[in-house]
């Protein structure tokens, strides 16, 4: 069974592995990281940590049994009580409800671990997977997005209000 884990520095190998084995997936949907991304993998992923460390978001990656990463699922905390919510997910759970299920988890944990009370996600007009994983995870739309928060493309920001308790 899966398990949502909090981003460490020994999570480092897998997450390269799990962004170059997806890298054309993610591109056929979402920009490309390009190669600077993979060139600077350890610093960025070191500066990742230092973010987590200094409570500017909370970085999360699913781990399959054999230690594989599944997905990435990230809190980027921005005004009191919000955060902006980023996820992608292997190739080969995609389809599966692996997003929603981690995104719904991810909501939870928002709440009881982070103490945030809304959560905002952006994604492309294109990206129909994605407003639906959104959808499923009871966000709703809230907006247009910046396309330059997208790559280029147009979007829709979502919005969850979350419940305590």
């Amino acid at each position: 069974m899966p398990e949502l884990q909090r981003l460490r520095a020994d999570h480092a190998p897998a997450v390269l592995a799990f962004e170059l084995a997806n890298r054309t997936y993610f591109a056929a949907s979402i920009s490309d990281r390009g190669d600077e991304f993979f060139e600077q993998f350890t610093d960025r992923h070191a500066a990742l940590l230092a973010d987590q460390d200094a409570g500017i978001g909370a970085f999360y990656v699913l781990v399959a049994e054999d230690g594989a990463v599944l997905g990435r699922f990230n809190l980027t905390f921005t005004e009191d009580g919000a955060a902006e919510v980023g996820y992608r997910v292997a190739e080969d759970v995609a389809g599966h409800g692996v997003a929603t299920a981690t995104v719904r988890e991810l909501c939870r944990l928002a709440a009881v671990r982070h103490g945030l009370r809304t959560l905002r996600a952006a994604t492309s007009r294109e990206n129909a997977a994605s407003q639906q994983v959104l959808a499923k995870s009871g966000f709703t739309p809230a907006g247009p997005a910046d396309p330059a928060h997208l790559g280029g493309k147009p979007g829709t920001w979502y919005q969850r209000d979350l419940a305590v308790g």
